[in-house]
């Protein structure tokens, strides 16, 4: 078995005569590798390259394996536990192809999907309707997920343009602390505009971290732009006024318009 010859590897690479590097990992140091490594799939999934997604999703199945031996070394459980875990865990939570329940549609899939996780965190069941969102998430994740189990019993606006109008509130409310010599306000109310703005998101069905992502490529993409084409005309962005540089952006609107697989 493969994932057999993996776990070996890694064994030795936690052993005396192995790595010194692996050795001296803990569940708290790999957390930031984890992280990166997920990114890292989601890059390769938007890239349509089959072998370098294959290559990334082993990546974090190495990830997963070095968590698993850390455990194992620790006695607290082992890769056998993992996979068993999620194994009862699929059973468990489609009881409408492993037992007998009936469902009619995929909203009542995830019904039921959600009253079985409501019960499981680790075997009690949760007190409050927001549990189980870690905090750990990237923010506008978890801003999403939670106005999304808050929108489950009803607290949310009847339609978008409630949200909208909270993220007009929001933008006036941080207008009239900006000149505050209390940077804390200022952050705190910036940080209210952000979690209105992914409000809005929610009800037009757009994921805001990928959006912001997208956004932050597509700024990456047209500021190459100007930087060659500010070198194409032998200018330096240092020596150029704002309106210079903002003459060449417009230019690359336009071209990405044109071709967008640029």
């Amino acid at each position: 078995m493969k994932l057999q010859r993996l776990l070996q590897i890694m064994e030795k690479l936690r052993s005396p005569e192995g790595c010194p590097w692996d050795r001296e990992q803990t569940h708290q140091t790999l957390k930031r590798y984890l992280i990166e490594e997920a990114y890292e799939v989601l890059e390769a999934v938007d890239s349509g390259d089959p072998a370098l997604l294959a290559e990334e999703l082993g990546d974090v199945l190495l990830q997963v394996v070095f968590h698993a031996q850390i455990a194992r070394e620790l006695g607290t459980f082992t890769m056998d536990d993992v996979i068993d875990g999620i194994c009862e865990k699929l059973i468990r939570r489609h009881p409408h192809v492993f037992a007998d329940t009936e469902v009619e549609s995929v909203g009542d899939v995830m019904r039921n999907w959600e009253a079985i996780k409501s019960q499981e965190k680790h075997g009690q069941a949760r007190t409050s309707i927001l549990d189980g969102v870690p905090k750990e998430f990237p923010a506008l994740m978890r801003a999403e997920k939670i106005q999304k189990k808050a929108a489950k019993v009803g607290f949310e606006w009847d339609d978008v343009q409630g949200a909208f109008a909270k993220v007009e509130e929001e933008l006036q409310e941080l207008r009239s602390v900006l000149t505050s010599a209390d940077r804390g306000k200022v952050k705190d109310e910036f940080g209210d505009v952000l979690f209105a703005l992914v409000n809005v998101a929610r009800y037009v069905k757009v994921d805001p971290e990928l959006a912001l992502q997208d956004a932050t490529n597509k700024f990456v993409q047209r500021f190459h732009f100007i930087e060659d084409q500010a070198r194409a005309r032998g200018l330096s962005l240092k020596d150029m006024s704002l309106e210079e540089m903002d003459a060449i952006w417009d230019e690359a609107k336009a071209y990405f318009r044109k071709n967008p697989q640029a």
